[in-house]
């Protein structure tokens, strides 16, 4: 399989598993991922998410260019791709928090994924860049729009306009991503992230999720007077009172996701 689902203590990992190509991605795994998505979307279960590449050189350098049809550039972007690039790029429906754990390049559509997801944990030799003005195409499924958004103006327009590569210590610095660590401390930092986002409620969490993602555009006022579905599912969950039970007894909330 292309892509792997493995779902274990309210946690799922998804890996793309190519690694002979870089984990790039072809016609195949697009459709497993954006199954997988459409899955996890649907799945009470899950409070966390982690995506990752298979192996030690890439997380993803993007399309599968030798094994994907020959289609121009303008043929490529008119094509429907719901959610950018790997289905998750640009995708504003899965409310559960996702953590790229990016193990080496992260390039193309492989960045606009890593631009998707919510926290960002890279190893030391991870790289980053939008290299497809390079070979004659653009950064069509979130590249342009996201970075932009993510990073200041110059440095992002500096990445894009040269296709440029930036190491993760560089990513750290202009706020890119949210930890760096040794290749070998990786899946600890990443554990220990997933546990601070288990430790809290996760209707709450899916809340600030929503309203963060669907509100970025608007004024704090406009954004203020949302009644977002998930934030009022939050507030009457059964959650929000236990977790001021809890507090009051002094011992740790017991999460139900309801």
């Amino acid at each position: 399989m292309s892509v792997s689902l493995v779902v274990n203590d309210h946690v799922a990992t998804v890996t793309l598993a190519r690694p002979e190509v870089l984990n790039a991605i072809d016609l195949a795994s697009e459709a497993e991922l954006q199954r997988i998505w459409s899955e996890l979307e649907r799945r009470s279960d899950v409070r966390a998410i982690v995506l990752t590449g298979q192996g030690e050189r890439a997380f993803c350098v993007g399309a599968d260019m030798k094994n994907s049809p020959g289609t121009s550039g303008l043929e490529y972007w008119a094509a429907a791709r719901p959610g950018g690039f790997g289905g998750i790029a640009l995708r504003d429906t899965l409310n559960i928090p996702v953590i790229a754990r990016v193990n080496g390049f992260a390039l193309g559509g492989g960045f606009e994924m890593v631009l998707g997801c919510d926290i960002v944990i890279a190893c030391e030799e991870a790289t980053f860049g939008l290299p497809e003005p390079l070979v004659g195409r653009l950064p069509l499924d979130g590249g342009m729009t996201l970075l932009q958004r993510q990073i200041p103006h110059r440095v992002a327009l500096g990445m894009l306009l040269t296709g440029q590569r930036i190491s993760a210590k560089r990513a750290l610095e202009i706020g890119l991503i949210n930890e760096v660590v040794p290749r070998a401390e990786l899946d600890a930092a990443v554990a220990r992230w997933v546990g601070q986002i288990l430790a809290c409620a996760p209707l709450s969490v899916q809340a600030i999720k929503a309203v963060v993602r669907q509100t970025s555009g608007m004024s704090p006022t406009q954004a203020q007077a949302m009644r977002l579905p998930a934030l009022v599912a939050a507030l009457q969950s059964e959650d929000s009172r236990e977790g001021v039970r809890a507090f009051q007894e002094k011992r740790k909330p017991i999460w139900q996701g309801r």
